[in-house]
């Protein structure tokens, strides 16, 4: 008799401006699945995989290179195609959710919008990198550019804070936000301009109103095994 398969797992990704907090929110989340005993991967890109991460060295860590706009949106692409094949897709077919720092809708809003890429061609780069994978919830972390700038010392900026002015910071805004009103079955914009505490609430709330099979999330301290690694 066939065994029957594990109901597909959930796909929540963080996206936003710089500095408006979306590897602490999405750690927070990945936390609270955990406490309780919702089986949890955490991720990020680019990145989340031995070849991803080389490429995160060369697209924000190396200050000396000079990267074409299409170059940018090629090597990021290339990386998201693996992190899919070899991590997210294989842990939401096990049914486990998959919580991740940035996904598609971030080469949108940077290399489409930023750096001026034409957007129907960016589209279509996405959809061949991910497979036509889309996240069942999208946590748009929004705060005001220069805002979410000014949170990083200069010792701890990254190539985008380090070699891109405002405007182009301003318009990655924008986008995200012209991304979550398309959109606005997938997107929930949360105010980022406001404690970690506060707007983890928020994401907590949102989350478990739109994914309501994750509710345990609330209160994950009533389960008794709540420390438990699943």
């Amino acid at each position: 008799m066939r065994e029957p398969t594990a109901p597909r797992g959930r796909f929540v990704t963080f996206e936003g401006p710089e500095g408006s907090g979306k590897t602490v929110q999405a750690r927070r989340l990945h936390e609270r699945a955990r406490q309780a005993g919702i089986a949890s991967l955490l991720t990020h890109e680019p990145g989340g995989t031995p070849v991803g991460e080389r490429v995160r060295e060369i697209l924000l860590v190396a200050r000396d290179l000079r990267i074409d706009p299409r170059t940018d949106a090629l090597l990021f692409a290339a990386a998201r195609a693996q992190h899919v094949t070899e991590v997210i897709e294989p842990t939401l077919a096990i049914g486990r959710l998959v919580v991740c720092a940035r996904f598609a809708d971030s080469s949108l809003a940077y290399q489409g919008h930023g750096r001026e890429l034409p957007l129907e061609e960016m589209a279509a780069l996405q959809r061949f990198a991910t497979g036509g994978l889309k996240p069942d919830l999208t946590i748009l972390l929004d705060l005001p550019a220069e805002v979410g700038l000014a949170r990083k010392p200069e010792a701890e900026r990254l190539r985008f804070e380090a070699a891109f002015d405002l405007p182009f910071h301003r318009r990655v805004r924008e986008a995200y936000l012209a991304l979550a009103a398309a959109e606005p079955e997938r997107f929930v914009v949360v105010d980022a301009d406001a404690s970690p505490e506060v707007v983890g609430a928020a994401v907590i709330g949102a989350v478990v109103e739109r994914l309501p099979e994750l509710a345990a999330i609330r209160d994950p301290g009533r389960r008794p095994d709540a420390d438990r690694d699943p």
